[in-house]
């Protein structure tokens, strides 16, 4: 195993973390890492469902989008400069 490997290996605990934004697209998530990048802000990012649809509700599987709790306001700063509306609890 390489150093890259090691440094992908280790996944953080989903309970350390706060979710910032959920992508529903490929399209969307590969652009938001790009920007996440750019900036700098340390993320993770994995795939879950949620519901979407309001005639035809569904489960959908996305690429939710999480940040350490130090980072989430500069996480929210670079989504909503970047035309993306952060996941905040209750939406």
């Amino acid at each position: 195993m390489d150093e890259q490997d090691d440094q992908h290996s280790e996944t953080p605990d989903s309970s350390e973390l706060t979710l910032v934004y959920i992508a529903k697209k490929l399209k969307e998530a590969q652009a938001l890492e790009e920007v996440l990048e750019a900036a700098g802000v340390e993320y993770h990012v994995e795939p879950d469902t949620y519901r979407g649809g309001i005639i035809f509700a569904a489960e959908r599987i996305g690429a939710f989008f999480y940040v350490y709790p130090d980072d989430v306001a500069r996480a929210h700063e670079v989504l909503l400069g970047n035309q993306y509306k952060p996941y905040r609890i209750g939406d």
